[in-house]
């Protein structure tokens, strides 16, 4: 049976340095204060930053670990996932289709994690990839457009903009279409690891 054992490597203190980012920036956003608003932008982007930057690390330095490759995922759906129910919370998108979105993750990042600990490690597909980007994509616009109202030297120039691509229907549109990626997404995932899922489910099922 193979070990996941912690290794404190450069790649994974930055992995684990996004984590703890993370409530930070939840904190500042949710704050009703512009300056902790403009900080919370700051913190997101340097937690982003570590996702690349431990990557670029491991591979360079050869630290590629089991650990990492179960981690780094993992602290990726969890920023992206505070960030999209810290905007539930503030109104600016429907619960229902983050709730969607956040299942589907760490129900495919689990399954990605498992199989890499059984040594049988799940390529992620180009639509997977798309569909990730496009969702940080989106966190990116609202959270810049949010930020930028708070700031009110550039809510007295550009407020019209501002307020009419964060207009509600803006949107509803896209998380509708990051909520539709995910599903049709996550159905290929399981569809094409569906040897896998029915080996690992004859492995844990209750024997009759």
């Amino acid at each position: 049976m193979p070990k996941l054992e912690l290794q404190l490597n450069l790649p994974n203190q930055l992995t684990l340095l996004r984590i703890v980012l993370t409530p930070v920036f939840v904190v500042l956003l949710l704050s009703e204060s512009p300056i902790y608003l403009q900080l919370s932008l700051a913190v997101f982007i340097i937690a982003a930053l570590t996702d690349w930057y431990d990557g670029w690390i491991a591979r360079r330095l050869g630290h590629v670990s089991r650990w990492g490759k179960f981690l780094d995922p993992l602290a990726d759906k969890v920023l992206s996932s505070a960030a999209l129910l810290a905007y539930v919370a503030l109104d600016l998108v429907d619960g229902w289709m983050v709730w969607i979105v956040i299942v589907r993750d760490f129900l495919i990042t689990g399954l990605r994690s498992y199989a890499e600990y059984k040594d049988e490690p799940i390529v992620t597909s180009r639509g997977a990839q798309a569909k990730t980007f496009g969702e940080f994509v989106v966190i990116y616009y609202i959270l810049i457009l949010f930020v930028a109202r708070s700031i009110p030297s550039v809510y007295a120039d550009f407020g019209g903009w501002i307020d009419a691509l964060m207009h509600r229907q803006v949107l509803f549109g896209m998380m509708l279409l990051v909520t539709l990626s995910t599903v049709g997404t996550g159905i290929a995932y399981l569809f094409d690891n569906r040897k896998f899922l029915r080996a690992l489910y004859e492995s844990i099922k209750p024997a009759r």
